[in-house]
Parts: structure tokens; C-alpha cells; sequence
């Protein structure tokens, strides 16, 4: 598939795709947390900072974002610059991402396109802040991330901090647990709530290195079994928020949110403002170091699954 499609949608950048061709370790890197995450130029830092981690843990970053109908995987630095300032960038999932390619539009990927072009590409690990999940009322709404189904379909170990709390996160585990995806904790018994280390969730598995997760996504693929894994990794002590304070301003969030008469894919937006602003940034910097946190997890997973050639 990678073949068919490379040179008409796919561009992989000459140092990325010597690594792959000499089995190194590739991690992926989204490029929403640039176009819709922090303003400028704090979003070209921090993702700067971010491929800096990867590279000091032993592997090589690759940011994947769609400009000009192109699927870039792995950008340069002038890309990375002019992405932090772009106007009309798209925020693509799966259904967003032929749309994206076929029209020569700019995009940046969310966890399920990330994983779709790291596929495409050849890269098994990937590093986020935080997955989508089943959103709070999803019996009225419906309303339930493609990062679920994306994680049951595609190949792709994804390393995040849990998902935000402002979802439901009992039906996220259980949406994740039909679909047949391990959730695996890293070091924790607890699923972590993205500021918070834990939540008052058990995590389903518990794995304590990079090598034993490796492992059991060599024995998956070997079972033949589709999909990938999600690596939930909490944050670091020193940066996180305690549940307890988090769930008071989500909720005040929450509260505000239906007053104003919130709703659809606005709410997200609307509630991770809110919640920058009660916090006095505070949830911004705890976004920032569990990314890096991540990042640093995702390249000893990637340089695990080097080491064996498999």
C-alpha cells in the first residue's frame, strides 16, 4: 500500500525514511497540538522541544501534517515554522483525511489520521498528549471519538496520558475493551485522566518497561490479530493537577458550557479555553510536559521494537 501511494500522497522526509530503510526507530508526532492547540510561538516550541525528546531517547521523530494535499511525514523546519502561522488548516480525522488530499488542502492530523499516515509510512509507534474517547451525554449525542475505532483497526502503538477528562471515561474503557484494543498501563494500576496521574478507573493491563510492551506487540501481531495498542502513561508527579481540583473546574466548565449553549464539536474547544483560563494556564503546562513525558516513553518503545528486526 505504501508503494502504490508514494509519489502521488505520500512524502516521506529523506531522514525519516533512511531510518525506516535501516530499521531504526520512527516515532510519529501529530501536528493538531501546532495548528489547534497553543497559540504561536509557543506551538513551534514546544514541537520543536518534542522532537528534541524523541531524538535524545534514541529515536527519530517524524510530525506528519497534510499541506497542500501532500501527507508529510516528518517536516522541516521551514514547514514546521510556516504550520505554527497558517491560516485555514483543517483538523483532520479519518473521514477529514481523502477529503484533505483530494481538494490540495492544508491539515493537520488528530490521533486517528496521525496513525493512518504513520501506517502508510511504515511507522509503528506514535506519540500523543491525550486520545479522544466517548463524550459526556453520548446517549443524546452520540458522540464518540474515530480515535476508538481507529485504535481497533490500525497497527499503530499509540503512547498518551489517558484521555481528558472532560470525557466519559467508564464508557471510553469499555468502547476500547469491545473493540478488542489492550490498555495498558505504564507503571500504574490506574487509568491516568491526562492532568491527573489516576482516575478511580483500574487500568485493564500493567506493564513496567519498554521492552515488555514491545513484546506484547510483536506477540500481537504474530497472533495475527489486528489493531494496535495504547500505552496510558501518566503524567509526572511534579506537573501534574490532582483529580480532585481538575473534576472542580471541569465541572464549573461543564456548567458553563450548557448555560452559553455550547454544543457539538464546539464543546471541546470551549471547555479546554475555560479550563486555561481557570487554571491560570496551569492545564496548558501539564499539556506540554506529558506530551514530552510521552514522547520520551514512545522512543524507547520504538528503539525496543528495532532491537529485535521484527
Amino acid at each position: 500500500m505504501t508503494h502504490d501511494i508514494s509519489g502521488r500522497f505520500l512524502e516521506v522526509a529523506p531522514d525519516v525514511q533512511s531510518a525506516l530503510a535501516r530499521g531504526e526507530a520512527v516515532v510519529a508526532l501529530e501536528s493538531t497540538i501546532i495548528t489547534h492547540g497553543m497559540p504561536h510561538p509557543q506551538n513551534v516550541a514546544t514541537a520543536r522541544e518534542v522532537e528534541t525528546v524523541v531524538r535524545g531517547n534514541g529515536a527519530m521523530p517524524a510530525t506528519i501534517a497534510i499541506i497542500e494535499g501532500r501527507i508529510k511525514v516528518g517536516l522541516s523546519d521551514a514547514e514546521l515554522d510556516w504550520l505554527g502561522t497558517a491560516s485555514d488548516v483543517m483538523k483532520l480525522s479519518r473521514a477529514d483525511l481523502p477529503y484533505a488530499v483530494a481538494t490540495r488542502r492544508h491539515g493537520a492530523t488528530t490521533v486517528a489520521a496521525t496513525m493512518i499516515c504513520a501506517h502508510l509510512a511504515g511507522i509503528r509507534v506514535f506519540a500523543t498528549g491525550g486520545i479522544g474517547g466517548v463524550h459526556q451525554g453520548v446517549e443524546a449525542t452520540m458522540d464518540i471519538s474515530a480515535d476508538l475505532d481507529e485504535l481497533a483497526r490500525t497497527p499503530v502503538a499509540v503512547v498518551c496520558a489517558g484521555a481528558k477528562a472532560i470525557l466519559d471515561l467508564p464508557r471510553t474503557l469499555e468502547y476500547l475493551e469491545t473493540r478488542g484494543v489492550p490498555v495498558v498501563g505504564y507503571g500504574t494500576d490506574r487509568f491516568p485522566a491526562f492532568w491527573s496521574r489516576t482516575s478511580d478507573l483500574p487500568v485493564p493491563l500493567r506493564l513496567d518497561t519498554p521492552e515488555a510492551i514491545a513484546d506484547l506487540i510483536r506477540t500481537k501481531e504474530t497472533l495475527g490479530l489486528t489493531g494496535g495498542v495504547l500505552i496510558a502513561n501518566p503524567v509526572p508527579q511534579v506537573d501534574e493537577i490532582s483529580a480532585d481540583e481538575m473534576t472542580a473546574f471541569i465541572d464549573a466548565a461543564v456548567t458553563e458550557a450548557k448555560a452559553r449553549g455550547v454544543a457539538g464539536k464546539a464543546v471541546t474547544p470551549f471547555l479546554l479555553s475555560y479550563l486555561f483560563e481557570k487554571t491560570g494556564g496551569r492545564s496548558l503546562a501539564t499539556n506540554i510536559a506529558l506530551v514530552k513525558n510521552n514522547a520520551a516513553l514512545a522512543a524507547r518503545l520504538a528503539a525496543a521494537l528495532a532491537r529485535t528486526g521484527i
